[in-house]
């Protein structure tokens, strides 16, 4: 059993780049309609798909070591071991994430892919559990996970529940296996960040993760060169490399200072953002009662887990 890492650094100012990180990963869902629609690419065009987020995570990676470059960070100073662990999480995090995610949403419907899409809360939940000490599961964290899932299922009850009671390997069982992966993306991180400052492995990883993932989009049959860019497009795939860089960089330097369990349950924020977003951006979405009713919930969820 291992002992969670904690520090008294204020939970405050943590609670706020929590909320910030998550609301950030909200805004990829309509400006991933956008590009899509721009560039006209049908979400099961898989081989095509794939080759555009691991462009987008190449993008990340790059970004990021611009930026440590700018910054004197450590970016080579690293050791066979740290890179084991760093190629590791790359493959859980970006490349099997991605890969399981974008076939099993692609080959599910409905309030299902939006439920699913968030189970790795309930993974993380769980696994810290089993593995930490002092990050046991209680009655507290039991509670705010029904409230956090309520959000969530009332923020999707506009979506079609058909064939709810279906389950196929390419669908449900592909978006809980990306699930899984996302979840243990974090004890991976949690791990690195003991030997590694969050900036250097964030680079890293999605740099490793991407040109994985881009090499499965090559094998089955995806050509960055065919895709159609514009510059709107263009410009919006650059957006969401920013996202993700400054996201994941901010995620994994706070996960070295709370339990992971407490901030596992900020990401039920991403649907509730996403849809909010989505109706404020894309036509034809509407911004409706549910939604604030959702986040209300969520945040209930949230405070209860996390307050002292």
């Amino acid at each position: 059993m291992l002992k969670s890492k904690v520090s008294n650094k204020p939970i405050v100012l943590i609670t706020v780049i929590a909320l910030f990180c998550n609301i950030l990963w909200g805004t990829p869902f309509p400006v991933l309609k956008i590009i899509y629609k721009e560039m006209g690419i049908v979400s099961s065009n898989l081989a095509d798909n794939i080759t555009l987020i691991s462009l987008r995570f190449m993008l990340s990676g790059f970004l990021l070591f611009i930026f440590g470059l700018l910054t004197s960070a450590p970016l080579l100073k690293i050791s066979r071991s740290q890179i084991k662990l760093i190629v590791t999480l790359g493959l859980f995090n970006t490349t099997l994430q991605y890969f399981f995610f974008n076939i099993g949403i692609n080959n599910t419907t409905g309030i299902k892919a939006s439920i699913l899409a968030q189970i790795s809360i309930f993974f993380s939940i769980l696994l810290a559990h089993f593995i930490y000490q002092n990050d046991k599961l209680n009655l507290k964290k039991i509670l705010g996970l029904l409230l956090g899932f309520s959000g969530l299922i009332l923020v999707n009850l506009d979506k079609s529940s058909e064939g709810l009671l279906h389950f196929s390997i390419l669908g449900e069982g592909f978006m809980i296996i990306s699930g899984l992966t996302s979840a243990l993306s974090m004890f991976i991180a949690k791990k690195i960040g003991k030997e590694l400052p969050p900036l250097v492995f964030t680079c890293w990883q999605m740099l490793t993760g991407s040109i994985l993932l881009f090499l499965v989009g090559l094998i089955m049959g995806g050509n960055p060169l065919t895709l159609h860019f514009t510059p709107l497009s263009t410009g919006l795939l650059f957006y969401l490399a920013l996202v993700s860089s400054v996201a994941f960089y901010l995620w994994y330097t706070i996960l070295q200072h709370r339990k992971i369990s407490e901030l596992a349950m900020f990401k039920f924020i991403i649907p509730i953002t996403g849809s909010v977003l989505t109706a404020l951006f894309i036509p034809g979405e509407a911004l409706l009662p549910v939604h604030f009713i959702s986040l209300l919930l969520v945040s209930t969820g949230i405070i209860i887990v996390n307050r002292k």
